[in-house]
């Protein structure tokens, strides 16, 4: 065990028990080998929702819905959570533990792909989007999803160090993880570069960005060049 790893392992040993239903999703989908936030990612993800107190959350990726059931723990009774999710088998278990953890009412699920469901969303409704879906396709959905953020609002994008290999060059990955690579290096050279943007990349599970929407109007207009 490397030293990152030992120190991760302690980290989570710090976690306090979560709500017992909470505990068996995450066993189940774990058990199931569905991919779902890490540990000390959650427990980030939750100091963001209350730090931030939002009244509306975005999340594009449902999975079986314990990131989404991860933030409503955390959030006000009065926070509405969109989730987005087009895998139909996961959309079943996802609506079933929603119901499971009395959250049915608070989470609402759209069914289908994230690049048509976005831009059928008001803009500048959300305080805070949580990104953890195909990472291939982050860059793509990103000027939708900033669109939907309001000003002031905090964009989490989840899993974007690929397990360390955003580290290597575009050759000495997988011949089949290239694009993903290019794809999600070009998403994070974007993240830091757009002006109407403060972003930090965070080294914790798998990586995570924290970006924050700095100023409201023109903020597109300036960075329209970046897109191109």
């Amino acid at each position: 065990m490397t030293k990152d790893e030992r120190l991760t392992e302690f980290i989570c040993s710090l976690e306090p028990d979560q709500d017992p239903i909470l505990e068996q999703i995450e066993e189940e989908a774990r058990a199931e080998r569905v991919p779902i936030i890490r540990k000390e990612t959650g427990a980030f993800l939750k100091t963001w929702v209350a730090a931030v107190r939002p009244k509306a959350i975005l999340e594009v990726g449902t999975a079986v819905g314990y990131s989404a059931l991860t933030m409503a723990s955390a959030a006000g009774p009065d926070c509405q959570i969109t989730t987005i999710e087009s895998y139909e088998k996961r959309i079943i278990a996802a609506r079933e533990n929603f119901k499971r953890a009395g959250r049915k009412e608070q989470v609402r699920l759209l069914e289908g792909d994230a690049g048509a469901i976005l831009p059928t969303l008001p803009k500048e409704a959300f305080d805070l989007i949580f990104m953890d879906a195909a990472k291939g396709q982050y860059l793509t959905w990103l000027p939708a999803v900033l669109e939907r953020l309001r000003p002031g609002g905090v964009l989490i994008s989840d899993n974007v160090l690929q397990e360390g290999d955003i580290l290597q060059s575009r050759f000495a990955v997988e011949r089949r993880d290239r694009t993903i690579h290019s794809r999600m290096r070009g998403y994070l050279s974007r993240l830091k570069r757009m002006e109407g943007l403060e972003t930090a990349i965070v080294p914790i599970g798998d990586g995570v960005t924290v970006s924050v929407k700095k100023c409201k109007g023109s903020w597109i207009d300036r960075d329209r060049h970046l897109w191109t």
